[in-house]
C-alpha cells in the first residue's frame, strides 16, 4: 500500500474539506491520473530513438508505454501523417501514487540546483504541468545506457476546479513548490 495515498484518505482530505468548507467528502478533489510524455522530434530520422525513449519510460514508471504518432503532417519539420513522435504513459491508482512518491522524494531532489517546483503551472482547470530536462534523475536510469539525454512532460490530472485547490492538493502531496 502507498504511503501518499493513506496520506490523501487519512490527512489531506480533511484538511482540503475544511480550509474550502466542501459539504460533502465527494467535493474534495483528488488526484486523478498522472500522464508522463517524453517527445522524441528527431525519431522521423533513426527508429532507434522511439524504442531507447521507450525503454527509458518504461524503466521509470514501471508500466508499458504507447507510441504517440504525428496528426498531421508538416513539411517544415519534415513531418509525416503517422510518424511515431514521442512515448506516453498513463498512471492510475497504485501506479500513479508510486511514481509521485519516487518523482517527490527521489527524483526532484536529485536535480542540480533545484529550489522547487514553479506555481505558474497550472492551467486554470486544476491541472499542474512539470517539465523535466534530463530523464537522469531517475535512479532506474543508468547513464551509461543513455542513446539520448531527453525531458519529459509530467501532467498532474486532478478533479480540482480551480488553482488554488489543486495548489493545495498537490501540496499536501508534498510537491516542492517555490516559496
Amino acid at each position: 500500500m502507498s504511503t501518499l495515498k493513506d496520506l490523501y484518505n487519512n490527512e489531506i482530505k480533511k484538511n482540503l474539506k475544511e480550509k474550502f468548507n466542501y459539504k460533502s467528502i465527494m467535493e474534495v478533489p483528488k488526484l486523478e491520473k498522472i500522464v508522463v510524455n517524453i517527445g522524441v522530434g528527431d525519431a522521423s530520422h533513426d527508429s532507434k530513438l522511439i524504442e531507447a525513449a521507450a525503454k527509458d519510460l518504461e524503466a521509470i514508471t514501471g508500466q508499458k508505454c504507447i507510441i504517440t504518432k504525428a496528426k498531421k503532417s508538416i513539411a517544415g519539420f519534415k513531418l509525416r501523417e503517422g510518424q511515431p513522435i514521442g512515448v506516453k504513459v498513463t498512471l492510475r491508482g497504485e501506479n500513479m501514487y508510486n511514481f509521485m512518491e519516487k518523482l517527490i522524494r527521489v527524483a526532484l531532489p536529485r536535480v542540480r540546483d533545484f529550489r522547487g517546483v514553479s506555481k505558474k503551472a497550472f492551467d486554470g482547470y486544476g491541472n499542474y504541468t512539470l517539465g523535466i530536462k534530463e530523464q537522469l534523475i531517475f535512479p532506474e536510469i543508468v547513464y551509461d545506457d543513455i542513446v539520448k539525454l531527453r525531458g519529459m512532460d509530467i501532467v498532474f490530472v486532478t478533479t480540482a476546479k480551480t488553482n488554488d485547490e489543486a495548489y493545495e492538493l498537490l501540496s499536501g502531496f508534498g510537491m516542492p513548490f517555490r516559496k
